[in-house]
């Protein structure tokens, strides 16, 4: 069937070509296409600001540096990632993926976290937590697979998506696994999310006792609570990792840092 012209009217004028209607509609979907990604991705309360500026100064009145890392990161050349620095200061933690939802295991975990300690690097392991999974499960296989020791920070869930539930049902599953976890080490867990997630949905007085990782990708923490850890960029060099990766510093002096780990009688046996 041929698309009909347009009909004029009878009064002389007539009515706009309907390739101006096309051409609208292209600009508004443009529109609001470009906010929607300045919000999630751009915005300084996004997770991946930096990703689109490419900013990675180091933030001032900080000395302890530190990366999370995972199979991104591919094969690390750990003798030049240990006598790297940034900004004039060496690397002193590595944080590590181990587990995701109820069945993925990171392929890098095993290699990265006994390659970590071996280099006398303060070393982490977290969990992607998945809201719409069994959150007992999720537990059950962070600490199936991870065993953290003596020296090591206390295990950290990583809480990125909100899901299908209804807030509180989501709010009370992040509770159950930091519990569960917490049960087994006898240490609360490192809670990990971003500035505007925290104050949007894990804000209430149930989480505050949680160390807390933020990440806020900007030369100043907009967070006004307590924290422990800040991932500043994702946009991070240094030697021994060929791509980037992301920047994070700890809320205290190196004497801190080790005061957070693990004492014995938290761990399991050792390697």
């Amino acid at each position: 069937m041929k698309r009909s012209r347009p009909k004029r009217r009878k009064s002389g004028g007539s009515l706009l070509p309907s390739w101006w209607g096309i051409l609208i509609g292209v600009f508004l979907t443009i529109g609001v296409c470009a906010l929607g990604f300045w919000y999630f991705f751009v915005s300084p309360t996004s997770f991946r600001w930096a990703a689109f500026e490419g900013k990675t100064d180091w933030p001032e009145g900080y000395e302890v540096a530190g990366i999370d890392i995972s199979h991104h990161q591919a094969n690390i050349d750990w003798d030049r990632l240990r006598n790297c620095n940034v900004d004039g200061q060496p690397i002193r933690f590595v944080i590590i993926k181990g587990t995701e939802g109820t069945d993925l295991f990171d392929e890098n975990f095993n290699d990265n976290f006994h390659w970590a300690r071996q280099n006398e690097l303060v070393r982490g392991a977290y969990h992607f937590f998945l809201p719409d999974k069994d959150v007992v499960r999720q537990a059950d296989f962070f600490l199936k697979q991870v065993h953290l020791l003596e020296g090591d920070l206390p295990p950290i869930l990583d809480v990125e998506l909100r899901g299908r539930k209804p807030l509180s049902d989501f709010r009370c599953d992040v509770l159950k696994w930091l519990c569960k976890v917490e049960a087994v080490y006898g240490v609360k867990p490192i809670l990990y999310t971003s500035y505007k997630f925290k104050e949007d949905y894990l804000d209430g007085p149930e989480f505050a006792d949680y160390p807390l990782w933020v990440a806020h990708y900007e030369k100043k923490l907009g967070y006004k609570g307590e924290w422990v850890i800040w991932q500043f960029s994702d946009r991070g060099k240094v030697d021994g990792i060929r791509g980037r990766v992301d920047f994070d510093i700890f809320n205290g002096d190196l004497r801190a840092l080790h005061d957070l780990t693990l004492r014995p009688n938290m761990a399991e046996p050792t390697e």
